[in-house]
């Protein structure tokens, strides 16, 4: 009995979260602890893109399923997300995301409380330094960008959305089809001349590149430009729980 309440009370002290990474190529989830370390194997499904969103809440149900106990949860998703609610969702090929309530949703196929943010925001958060001016940008199958002041993050901007070059925008000519299209070459001549343009824009104070084709840069990046893990994305979740 001795031993149950003290595993009993490590598990209260230590709170666990669900960290759910919801990307246009992939589904992925680990629970982490309090400083962010995963507990568990992350585990990951291919995203059915075009799906309904309620299948891929039921889809994300029984992908964690086999992870064990955890206290809340976290989710990055690919889109503008406001209070659970998605109101963009780009990369993921079904209108009927416009006004899901995701975070709703997945509370009642969970039974834990869920926060939602957008995915490049959430992954941020698990890299910043928490002083002045700092921005993180994905490279995956689209192009996010969180942007943060002194550690708080700010009202997220679609800059991905954003005219870049000769009438697309960045997401179109910095997404993982462009790079297969183009070849390494000339894409990564297109996130050279990003960095620049995001540099001008807000004169960050450094920059952190995220993502599943971050790996794929092959010029030298500043001091102030920073590749990080792709896990990252996970990790965050933690520190959106202490906003």
């Amino acid at each position: 009995m001795a031993d149950v309440q003290r595993a009993g009370v490590e598990h209260t002290a230590r709170r666990l979260t669900l960290a759910i990474d919801i990307g246009g190529t992939g589904l992925k989830a680990s629970v982490v602890d309090e400083a962010a370390q995963m507990v568990t194997e992350r585990v990951r499904r291919p995203t059915p893109v075009g799906a309904p969103p309620q299948q891929i809440v039921d889809l994300l149900a029984g992908m964690v399923a086999p992870l064990g106990p955890f206290d809340r949860v976290s989710v990055g998703f690919p889109g503008v997300v406001r209070e659970g609610r998605v109101l963009t969702a780009p990369n993921l090929g079904n209108d009927q995301w416009q006004g899901f309530e995701l975070a709703r949703a997945l509370d009642i196929a969970l039974g834990k409380p869920v926060r939602l943010a957008n995915d490049a925001d959430l992954q941020g958060l698990a890299v910043i330094a928490g002083k002045g001016v700092e921005m993180v940008i994905t490279l995956g199958t689209g192009f996010g960008t969180g942007l943060y002041l002194d550690g708080r993050l700010a009202p997220h901007l679609e800059i991905a959305h954003h005219p870049f070059r000769h009438g697309e925008t960045y997401d179109e000519q910095l997404g993982n089809a462009a790079r297969k299209a183009i070849g390494s070459v000339r894409w990564n001549r297109r996130v050279k001349k990003a960095i620049g343009n995001l540099r001008r824009l807000t004169t960050f104070d450094h920059l952190y590149v995220g993502g599943g084709n971050a790996k794929k840069i092959d010029f030298t990046l500043d001091p102030d430009v920073t590749v990080v893990s792709n896990e990252a994305g996970m990790k965050g979740g933690v520190a959106l729980w202490r906003y």
